[in-house]
């Protein structure tokens, strides 16, 4: 089995800055693409940023220029530092990873969420 385990969020002003993190434990071979997903009160579960094994990113809109996604492949981490935050990025964020489980082949893994709330 494959395990994603968030950290990093919280309650921030407006304008502030947070650093997500999310790590991936257990039966990993390989992982392809990693990256984050949000889901507000009320709204679907939205692609915020993403990250392929070679380093090629894609962003939402509504973050370029203020969210930067990386990671570490020798730690199966991603990361998602968030500047310039604004109380419409409150939401629950997820952790998602493409991960090769060697004889199971290929699992899309989510992490369990961490809650970022931005005041105005």
């Amino acid at each position: 089995q494959v395990q994603l385990v968030e950290s990093g969020g919280g309650l921030v002003q407006a304008g502030g800055s947070l650093r997500l993190s999310c790590a991936a434990s257990g039966r990993i071979f390989s992982i392809n693409a990693m990256g984050w997903y949000r889901q507000g009160a009320g709204k679907e579960r939205e692609l915020v940023a993403s990250i392929s094994s070679g380093g090629s990113t894609k962003y939402a809109d509504s973050v370029k220029g203020r969210f930067t996604v990386s990671r570490d492949n020798a730690k199966n981490t991603v990361y998602l530092q968030m500047n310039s935050l604004k109380p419409e990025d409150t939401a629950v964020y997820y952790c998602n990873a493409d991960v090769h489980t060697g004889v199971s082949g290929w699992r899309d893994c989510w992490g369990q969420g961490t809650q970022v709330t931005v005041s105005s």
